[in-house]
């Protein structure tokens, strides 16, 4: 039996897959946090974000005002920076940083006996600027940022809290919960860059609808 394949312009490709989407959903999803849940689910193929993906009651209008008045953003993986669409965000002043690579990043954790990540997060917070951040691999940054934010020495305007794999995963997000600050994150084990890129791009593609 011959596989029938659909006839899909190149430049439909992508409405046609968010129909799909649309068709498929099980739930009834809030329309404010819909486009970020389809878009996940774009990028993953994988419709158990529709229920996973958790949002704090102002984290949406926070993170649009924010976008708009140009607070950058800071990721835990140059796989999220390259990820994001930065021509989007760049019309409203919003840069894209990420600082797993940078030497001194490297330095600090072999000398202090942490992870990159968690390395990455100190030295994002050490000029006292409040930031989005899009933490989509590492638990160990989502649990530096925690201790930060309790230490008073971060002050961010969002989270995306979506770690990806075994060890803290779970734990580091549910320490995420526990603070004044708005976030969006996916209940367990599941995660990883593509789904924060996702998150970040569905961002910038709403505020830019904005009037």
């Amino acid at each position: 039996m011959k596989t029938k394949l659909e006839n899909i312009l190149p430049a439909d490709i992508e409405k046609r897959s968010f129909e799909i989407i649309e068709s498929e959903l099980e739930t009834k999803i809030d329309e404010e946090i819909k486009p970020i849940v389809k878009r996940v689910i774009h990028a993953t193929a994988d419709f158990s974000f529709e229920k996973s993906l958790v949002f704090s009651d102002s984290a949406v209008k926070t993170a649009l005002k924010s976008i708009r008045n140009g607070v950058d953003i800071i990721s835990d993986t140059n796989m999220i920076k390259a990820g994001i669409n930065k021509k989007r965000l760049e019309k409203f002043g919003v840069n894209v940083k990420c600082f797993m690579s940078d030497g001194d990043v490297a330095q600090y954790a072999k000398k202090n006996g942490t992870t990159r990540a968690q390395a990455s997060m100190i030295k994002a917070c050490m000029d006292g600027g409040k930031y989005i951040f899009a933490i989509g691999n590492a638990p160990t940054a989502l649990v530096e940022l925690y201790d930060l934010i309790k230490s008073k020495k971060a002050c961010p305007v969002l989270i995306i809290g979506v770690p990806v794999g075994f060890v803290n995963v779970v734990q580091s997000k549910e320490l995420i919960k526990t603070l004044d600050v708005p976030y969006i994150i996916s209940d367990g084990r599941k995660g990883g860059s593509t789904v924060a890129t996702a998150i970040v791009n569905a961002l910038a593609i709403m505020a830019s609808k904005l009037p």
